[in-house]
């Protein structure tokens, strides 16, 4: 009967045995589950395309006298691409950082607040993919939000209007209006509005001295265009401008 029970003692602490080690494996690796996802999260962030902008350049053959002369409104473009080079530089217009220290920028901007983000849609541009860009002032370069061409969808949100298909590229203006109804209130959206303009014009001036085309289309469905996008909910689609060799 000893015998028996010793035996029978013997199994029963080589069960617990096994049992312990296969939960402790178990538990290591569950444990190690948590940290696969994040190595893979990280590997998605890690692979989306960021492109570094050329440096842009701050004097041209074209005054500012014949810009504003020359400026008008373009539609119809050639079926050319244009250089990575030109989507910088217009890109600085819009909303470049001219003061380091402090963030200016090339356009003015109410209690220097900045509610504007940039997109660009590039369909068009030489040894760049297409797809949809972000623009990151401070840095100057583009992050990729979305991996193909839109132009034609966006052309359908803005009630079919050909000229945002043609573009080689499609600079989109969105706000972020809390950034400055925080301090001004209501009228904050209207410092909003005028803010946009001032980013327009700008890119207008600039695409005159580059030789391009462009025009702002105000026409579209919102909803519609923050879709294709991929906009945040707290941003608001303002202006599209489709880009262009004349």
């Amino acid at each position: 009967m000893k015998r028996t029970h010793m035996k029978t003692l013997v199994i029963i602490v080589a069960i617990l045995i096994v049992v312990r080690i296969g939960f402790s494996v178990g538990t290591c690796f569950l444990c190690m589950l948590p940290q696969l996802g994040e190595d893979e999260l990280e590997h998605r962030e890690f692979i989306n395309e960021i492109i570094k902008l050329p440096e842009p350049r701050y004097d041209s053959e074209t005054s500012i006298e014949e810009a504003l002369s020359t400026r008008r409104s373009i539609r119809v473009y050639k079926d050319e691409p244009l250089t990575l080079a030109e989507v910088s530089q217009l890109l600085w217009a819009a909303q470049g950082i001219t003061g380091q220290g402090i963030g200016f920028r090339t356009a003015p901007s109410g209690g220097a607040l900045y509610p504007l983000e940039v997109y660009v849609v590039i369909g068009n541009v030489k040894s760049v993919t297409k797809g949809v860009y972000k623009y990151k002032p401070h840095e100057h370069e583009l992050v990729k939000v979305r991996d193909r061409d839109v132009r034609n969808e966006l052309s359908v949100a803005a009630l079919r209007q050909t000229c945002i298909g043609a573009g080689s590229i499609v600079i989109i203006f969105s706000a972020v209006y809390e950034r400055t109804t925080q301090k001004y209130g209501d009228r904050g959206i209207r410092y909003v509005h005028i803010e946009v303009g001032h980013v327009a014009q700008n890119v207008f001036l600039q695409a005159v001295s580059l030789n391009l085309g462009t025009v702002v289309v105000g026409a579209f469905k919102d909803d519609k265009v923050k879709n294709i996008l991929n906009m945040p909910n707290e941003e608001h689609p303002l202006y599209l401008m489709p880009v262009g060799k004349k």
